[in-house]
Order: C-alpha cells, then structure tokens, then sequence
C-alpha cells in the first residue's frame, strides 16, 4: 500500500478544506489472536490510548482496555447530484477491544461507538469462545461484518496455508449462517509476521511487512455507508452553526494536564462544538468551557459526529471520572425508570423472567436495574417492551 493511500496529513494538507467523513472500526476477538497488532499495523497516528498503554496491560500481555488510532485514506467520489468528483478524506478510527471474558463491559462499550467490526480469527484455532461473544456484540452493533483470518504466516508452506484457510472459513460461514452475518467478508492476513512487540512502534520499517492490509482497506473502503458520504453536505452546514444544540460526546478516558485543564477524550456522536462552547455533564450537572481541542494530536477549533477527539476543559476534578456522556447544556436527562422496547439474544438459551435483574448499558455507563416485561420476553420473535427502573441515573 503505498504513502499517498495510507498517511498522516502533510502541512499543506493540513490547511486544505477538503471533505472529511469518519468511520469507527471495532476491532473484536478471542484474546491474543493479534486484534492489537492488526490496529498498529493498519494505523499512522496514534492516541494517548493505543497499542496497549496501560501498565497493567503491558504486565500481564493482554488488552485490557479500548485502544484507539487512525488512518486516512483519500478517494474519489461523487456529488449527491452526479454530476462531478470530489476527494474525500475517510478518516478510520480503529477501536481496539479487550478479548477477555471478564472485560465484555468494555467490549459493550465499545460497541456504542463503531460503525463496522472486524472480527479478528486466529487462522490456527478457528472460532474460540470469545469469538462467539464477540458475534453477539456485533449482531446488536453494526450491519456489516469482516472477519480477518490472522496469523497466516505461521503456516509456511503455501498450499497448506491455502487449505487452511480454505477450511476455516468454510466453518466460520456455517456458524453464522443463522447470525444476522450470513453475508461475510474475508481477509487472509498477518499483521505482524514472525510476531513482536506492538508497544514498538518506531522499528516498523524493520519488520517483515504485513499481509494483506491492502485487501481489508479496500474492503472497509466497499463498506462505509453511502449515507455517510451523503452526510457531507450536512456536515459542513452543521461545522458553520453558531451553536452545538445537538452535541453529544461518548468519553472513555479521563485525566488532568498541569496548567491546562482536565482533558476528556472520546468520540463525537451527535452534532457539533467549537471552542469557547459551553458543554454539560449531565450526571453531575456541571457546565464547563471548551478550552482547546485535538483530534489524532492535532489542534482544531471544533469537532463533529464520529470525531475521535481530545477536549480539555477548565475547573473540573477528574478524580472518580473515566466513561461519561458530555452534550450541549440541559439536552441529556437523567433518569431511573424507563420504557424500552428490548430483543432476547439469539444464543441466550435461558428463560427471561420478568421482575428478574439485570446489568444495563447505555454507551460506556452500566448499572443494575429490574425489568418487567409487558409481553413474553422468551417468544420465538424475541421481541417484547419492558419497563426497567435501575439502582442508578443514566443519560
């Protein structure tokens, strides 16, 4: 893949106003089938919260939180009327998930802020637990599912490795041909050959070179919703408003900077904001001020739905803050009982009972709560309303 497909944005580029649309890519799997080398491989601009950062993380090898990072890939499109070409930024943010069973909360909310999920296989074991836990996530999350067969490289000889992979996704079809996904993409690769270090990243052009990173870009590139590029023109009526009504921003991490602020990082799901914009918290009804803001480590002056973006605001203590809804002052409220229309899950065997607890998830904020069901909970459509009251606010 060559530089002008794949790179971060040049200076010049930098003040260009070309169109920009962002796709979140949810990197799902089993533990330690290589989903955190996949991010590092297909990425060129990394966050705070990438390639396994934690301390905790490093110790023990494993992800154990959302990672995210980036690239761009520019391409051509056509205006809504037809009638010409533009270049589009497409810009992907990769949201690395934990693969552990005990971090399925974090996987959850995750899943809030994708667009479209790549489920990551270990060509050499084929679908393990978690896999399957991961499917779940993705039939209630995103339309479009791609699976990437990794580790291909391990197996040397090559018309073995053609087999394999051959017979894996042969098995892989037949599992999620009930699933929501019984049209599937896949991609043969191995995102770091001969494996590695991912906390490493300043010695990847003395690695052995990927495979396959051409074929899943490309893929990824087929399934960003044309709706997405329709959104274009919105968009930049939305960036010129003079006020962020509608602005809601998922934040997952949450630190101070001395002699700055308090900077949340997070992704923009709802309409827009500047700096100087005034934003609420809405579980601790506190309004605060927009100081500054960067995207990727790049200074702008606003952001809009499916931005990654870093905001630092002024007088707040981040001391028992880390995943929280930020919006536009008095649009969130907060509340302990709702009405909900809810779905069984396909592979959850056992019965549903009404008056039962259960946890509930709105973005990345879970609580206890007890639901009644109004109809059968466990009827073969699997759909009924409920009303829950829980053991905490939610947004």
């Amino acid at each position: 893949m060559s530089s002008s497909d794949r790179h971060p944005p040049s200076d010049e580029e930098k003040t260009k106003r070309r169109k920009r649309i962002n796709v979140s890519v949810g990197i799902l799997g089993h533990v330690d089938s290589g989903k955190t080398s996949l991010a590092r491989a297909l990425s060129t601009s990394f966050s705070t919260a990438s390639l396994d950062k934690n301390p905790q993380s490093k110790l023990r090898g494993i992800t154990l939180d959302l990672g995210f990072s980036s690239f761009v890939n520019r391409r051509e499109v056509l205006t809504r009327d037809g009638k010409e070409t533009v270049e589009v930024d497409v810009c992907y943010t990769m949201v690395d998930c934990p693969g552990h069973a005990s971090l399925i909360k974090t996987v959850l909310g995750g899943a809030s802020i994708i667009d479209c999920m790549i489920l990551v296989v270990d060509v050499n074991k084929g679908i393990q637990t978690q896999t399957a836990e991961c499917v779940v996530v993705g039939e209630i999350a995103v339309k479009k599912l791609i699976v990437c067969l990794n580790k291909i490289d391990s197996i040397e000889d090559e018309e073995k490795r053609k087999a394999k992979i051959v017979q894996v996704e042969k098995k892989i079809r037949m599992a999620l041909s009930k699933s929501k996904f019984a049209s599937l993409d896949f991609v043969a690769t191995s995102a770091r050959p001969g494996g590695g270090n991912d906390q490493d990243v300043g010695s990847k052009e003395t690695e052995a070179k990927p495979i396959g990173l051409e074929s899943l870009v490309k893929i990824l590139g087929e399934r960003v919703p044309k709706e997405r590029f329709e959104e274009l023109e919105s968009k930049a009526t939305t960036l010129s408003s003079t006020s962020a009504s509608n602005f809601l921003f998922a934040v997952d991490h949450c630190f101070a900077v001395k002699g700055q602020g308090t900077v949340l990082t997070g992704t923009v799901l709802n309409g827009s904001c500047k700096v100087g914009d005034f934003v609420e918290i809405p579980h601790l009804k506190e309004e605060k001020k927009v100081k500054s803001m960067q995207i990727f480590r790049e200074s702008t002056d606003r952001c809009a739905r499916g931005d990654r973006v870093g905001m630092c605001v002024a007088g707040l203590d981040p001391e028992g803050l880390e995943r929280f809804l930020v919006s536009s002052p008095k649009t969130v409220p907060t509340f302990d009982r709702a009405i909900v229309s809810c779905e069984k899950i396909r592979l959850h065997k056992s019965e549903v009972k009404s008056k039962a607890k259960f946890h509930v998830t709105v973005g990345h904020q879970t609580v206890m709560a007890k639901a009644i069901f109004f109809g059968d909970a466990n009827s073969s459509s699997g759909s009924s309303s409920s009303s829950s009251s829980g053991s905490g606010n939610n947004g």
